[in-house]
């Protein structure tokens, strides 16, 4: 049963030492998200699963002690999913990889850690039918869901403007602080991919983990500083 989520965007800039000289831009954003993590410790859950979106390749489960790294990004700087682990088949992908540096940051042992990837097409029908396995999989569940909103929020955003994106992004992130599972069940996943938005399957896992849990939500941040839409919250 899902006891706590925490929700956070999954920039690599929000690793002070990927975003160098920017990183003070980020420091509201990073403090949300570290407060949005303890949230999960104090729900003294069994197990944690890190959700994280990303393509095929780095799709599946990730065992607690994979590695990732943000060397793609220009920096020599290595991360572990919790606890030290065998020998991993494969690099973390880079939103596991920023959601293992937060839990790095909360010196996080409450409970064994795996992440899983998923992969930002999957529909909203098998998203909230995933999310219904991962609550039944252990007695008290804690996801930590990793995920941003549109990329098209400004003419400097990764994917240019589109007038729709700040009105996707408002309801996205009023259903995500308010728990509204109805709401994040039906974000338009056309749309949602039209905008860019790589959080939309993951937050539908996370609609799917939630059914009758009961829980309520608070939304933390809520910004756009690059053109894309980040959002903070918290789920107990």
């Amino acid at each position: 049963m899902l006891v706590a989520a925490a929700l956070c965007p999954c920039p690599p800039l929000l690793v002070p030492e990927v975003a160098a000289g920017a990183a003070p831009e980020l420091d509201a954003l990073r403090a949300a998200c570290l407060d949005a993590v303890g949230v999960l410790a104090a729900a003294r859950p069994d197990r944690l699963v890190v959700l994280g979106p990303t393509d095929e390749a780095g799709r599946g489960t990730h065992p607690q002690g994979a590695t990732g790294s943000f060397r793609g990004f220009g920096v020599d700087l290595h991360v572990r999913l919790g606890a030290a682990g065998p020998a991993p088949e494969r690099d973390l992908p880079p939103s596991l990889s920023v959601g293992a540096w937060l839990l790095s940051r909360t010196d996080w042992a409450d409970a064994p850690v795996e992440g899983l990837g998923v992969t930002e097409s999957l529909t909203g029908d098998r998203c909230r039918a995933l999310g219904r396995e991962l609550a039944a999989s252990a007695p008290r569940l804690a996801l930590l869901v990793m995920g941003d909103g549109s990329a098209r929020r400004s003419l400097k955003a990764p994917g240019y403007f589109d007038e729709r994106a700040a009105d996707f992004d408002a309801a996205a992130a009023r259903a995500l602080g308010a728990a509204d599972l109805a709401a994040l069940s039906a974000l338009d996943e056309d749309l949602a991919a039209d905008l860019l938005v790589s959080g939309r399957s993951c937050w539908q896992v996370l609609a799917g983990a939630a059914e009758g849990a009961g829980l309520g939500g608070r939304l933390l941040r809520e910004e756009a500083p690059y053109g894309v839409g980040y959002v903070a919250a918290a789920w107990t």
